[in-house]
């Protein structure tokens, strides 16, 4: 199954409780504008798609739906932070091979 442009940047934005209008001011667009990405109305600029994958820490090809898995970035992340990420990655790892996921 494809995953739109669309629907992943409203599954994105509400994962982090965010309203059309707060993602709006983020981006410096008018609400409209992010209702109209959502509605596949239209699609953002190459700018705007980057800083939308900047702010979701997602690369573009994920928001555009060209790769089916997430990514995060974790360059601004101290060395302390990153080992917390990397341990819970592992909790869930061991989780899911438990559960024969």
């Amino acid at each position: 199954m494809v995953i739109r442009f669309d629907e992943r940047i409203k599954a994105l934005r509400l994962s982090r409780d965010m309203t059309q209008t707060e993602l709006a001011r983020l981006m410096t667009v008018t609400r409209s504008s992010v209702n109209a990405w959502e509605m596949g109305v239209s699609v953002p600029t190459a700018a705007k798609l980057v800083e939308l994958s900047l702010f979701f820490h997602v690369s573009a090809d994920y928001l555009l739906g060209l790769k089916q898995e997430e990514t995060v970035t974790l360059d601004r992340l101290d060395s302390e932070q990153k080992a917390i990420i990397y341990s819970l990655l592992l909790h869930f790892e061991k989780e899911n091979c438990q559960r024969g996921g």
